[in-house]
Formats: structure tokens, sequence, C-alpha cells
């Protein structure tokens, strides 16, 4: 079984339409999915074709072995650094998937595109502590409202189940700026849709418990777009009793009880796993009464539940007491409709902007498989957008993008980041 394929700057599957030309020489993409680590890597290398990257953003399927991956790259390029980790899958090219053999990479080759490389290996000690740590060391050299990419392994241990949490390792970043504020986008990294590991490829090597931060020069603005898909089901509750990530009580109720009530359902899974397919918890932000809009939306995903004491587990513990949240339905449809708006405003900043690049990340329960959408969403805005603009995305475990006047993780989108490099 064999698929590659590449699109990159200068060079182009279809024919340019409407899309401006995007800079040659500058960044190349391929996206390839083959079984055997080795064969896949160097694929993807083949229809990069002669060049000499500066710097190689790598996502790799969780079935391939990482050590193999980077020693194919460096018998390819050298000691070219190799940033990025594992993905539950990859998008690319008009293709996508979510076997665990997909191979994307990102090839700068020209020095006033690449990134500076900082890295954190502490987050088993404490997501919040590395976090701040790795945001001084961003702050010390970044310029004010840099674009920085931020990557990290989501998985911290699988018996029991136990995350690195995104919203301790954003409020710790964030912290750590001090008064720098920077464009941060980003996104967890996972082996599988199963949550059964996650590594880092950090600039040295391959490593575990770590998180990456790419910071661009001052030229590279980003645009981004948050794709959105859930619709409030509820009125509005207060979480009345929670512990980290676990809901205890909603009004004084247990939240499993407040949640089936309210769903009219319950759950066939003594975990409550199947919740995760149907609902999320929801907070809204600014104007409670204002109309519906899923842009003033945080959503947490709902990993599980325990009928035993009748709470429920969130993907993040960033929900407080006192908190007015939503019970939020997956809607497929609106998930869809939300790609077609994103993705048609997108389309319109790219004719304006000319970016050079657009990375998507893209929270794996999105994916038809999980979500039980008709199609796939990441196919409808690869197709919306044409393929001869150069992007590359990867299936996250969670996604880090502006929120109001900051960054912070969100659940159940897609980002997609446009980059740019303005003229001094």
């Amino acid at each position: 079984m064999c698929f590659a394929l590449c699109y990159r700057s200068g060079m182009s599957t279809s024919p340019v339409t409407d899309l401006a030309e995007v800079p040659s020489n500058s960044v190349h993409v391929a996206y390839a999915l083959h079984y055997d680590t080795t064969t896949v890597i160097e694929r993807c290398c083949a229809l990069l074709g002669a060049i000499a990257p500066v710097l190689l953003l790598v996502f790799c399927g969780g079935k391939h072995d990482p050590a193999a991956a980077l020693a194919a790259l460096q018998a390819a390029y050298g000691d070219v650094p190799v940033v990025g980790g594992s993905a539950a899958g990859a998008i690319g090219g008009g293709e996508l998937g979510y076997s665990g053999m997909e191979v994307g990479i990102i090839a700068f080759a020209a020095s006033s595109l690449v990134p500076q490389v900082h890295v954190t290996r502490d987050l088993l000690a404490g997501e919040a502590q590395a976090g701040e740590a790795l945001a001084r060391a961003v702050a010390s050299q970044a310029a004010d409202g840099a674009v920085v990419l931020l990557f990290f392994d989501s998985t911290a241990s699988t018996v029991p189940l136990r995350l690195h949490y995104a919203s301790a390792i954003v409020e710790g970043f964030h912290a750590g700026l001090g008064a720098k504020r920077v464009n941060l986008i980003g996104g967890g990294l996972l082996t599988d849709m199963n949550l059964s590991d996650g590594w880092v490829f950090d600039g040295e090597g391959v490593s575990k418990h770590s998180a990456v931060a790419l910071v661009f020069p001052p030229a590279i603005k980003a645009d981004t777009v948050v794709m959105h898909g859930c619709r409030p089901v509820s009125s509005f509750m207060e979480i009345t009793r929670i512990d980290g990530a676990v809901v205890h009580e909603l009004d004084g109720e247990p939240a499993l009880t407040v949640i089936e009530r309210m769903l009219g359902l319950r759950l066939g899974s003594t975990d409550g796993s199947d919740l995760s397919l149907v609902a999320t918890l929801g907070e809204k932000h600014g104007d409670p009464f204002a109309p519906y809009d899923e842009n003033a939306y945080v959503n947490r995903l709902i990993l599980g539940a325990n009928r035993a004491n009748g709470s429920i587990t969130l993907f993040e513990p960033d929900f407080r007491q006192g908190a007015r949240v939503q019970i939020m339905a997956r809607d497929n449809a609106l998930m869809l409709d939300s790609v077609r708006q994103g993705t048609a405003a997108a389309r319109t900043r790219i004719q304006v902007t000319k970016p050079f690049l657009g990375l998507y990340i893209d929270c794996a329960g999105r994916a038809s498989a999980r979500s039980g959408a008709p199609f796939e969403e990441a196919a409808l805005m690869m197709r919306d957008l044409d393929a001869s603009f150069p992007l590359l995305g990867f299936y996250s475990g969670v996604e880090i993008a502006p929120f109001g006047t900051y960054s912070r993780p969100l659940d159940w989108t897609g980002v997609l980041t446009l980059l740019t490099e303005v003229a001094g």
C-alpha cells in the first residue's frame, strides 16, 4: 500500500486560479502514506526535491517509529533541526488519513522565514511551570507580537490515563511572557485517536513530556480562522462542585444526572466514554444574552463519566466553580457549515495577504470515523481552498488559538492559520 503527493511553493498540483502565487524556494510541503517508516520518509524527501532545508516541521503517524523517521531525515538532509512530532493523522494536498501511517513535512528553505526553536522537557514535573520556563526563553528573544507555534505531547501516561493539560501549559506560558505579547497557535500531539501516546521532535531528537515553541521572525504575521461545530442544547447552569477536570455537580445535582436528563438519554457504557461523541460542556464569553455565536464559546470535550458518583471528566481542568456553562451538542451539519464559512474567509485573506503557508490543526474528534459526519470536514476545507495553495495539517488532541485578547486551548475545533511575510 503506497500513496504520495507533493505540493510546494513554485510547484502546484493544479493550475493557479485566482490565488496569489507563493514566493518560490521558500517553503516546500510534502505528504505521503506508507506502512514502512523509512520508505514514507524517503518518498516525502524525493517529492520535496533538491532542496537544502534550514528547518523541518514533521508530523508523523503514530504507527511509525520516530527514531527511524529521524534517521531517514538525517540521511537525506544531515543535521538539519527536526521539530514537530506524532500525529493521529495528517492532511495535505487534497488527501487526508488517520491510519497512523501518514507523514507530513514542511521544509523551510529560506532563512528569512525560519523560526527559532525553544524546548522544555519538564512537562512531567509540572505543566504550568514548564510552560512558564519555556515562555521566559521565548520572551528573551521574540519580538512583541511575534507568531509562536507551540506543540507538545498530549499523553502523560496511559495506565491510568493522564493528559498533559494544554490549559496549564498555556496558563504558565502567558505568565512567563510577562509584559510581552505573542500570537500563540498550536496543538497537542497524539499517536492515535485513542490517546495511546504522544512524542515530540524537539530539534535535537525524540522526547517525551516535552513542548517545543517555534518563534517566527518579526516579519512573519498570522491570520487564524477557527472552525467550530457545537450548539447549546441547555440553559445556563452553574458548576457548583469541581475538582480539576472532574465536574461533580451542576446546579447542585450530580453532573451526569443533569446531562443525561437534558439530552434525554442514558449512556450505554459504564464509563461514559460514549458521551464524548455527542456532547461537550461550553462556557460562553461576553454577553450571555447575545445571539448565538460559535466564536463566543470555549467548549470542553467530555472524556468520560463515573456513574458511581455522578461526575464527568473534561479534557481540560480550566473550568472553575461558579462558572456558568451550557451543554453543547456536537452538530455535524453545523461543523461542516462552519468549515464552509471559515474557509471562505480564509480564501479572501489569501487573495489579500498572499501567505506562503497554511497550517491546519484539526481536532481528531472531528474526523468522520469519530464524529460520524457524512464526509470529512478537512476534505471540504481543502477543496474550497484550492489545491494550488501550500497547506499541511494534522489531527490533534487539543488546539490552541487566539480567543479574545489572548490564546487559549480549544476543543473540537479546526484551526486554520495562514502565515505571511510582510515587507519591512
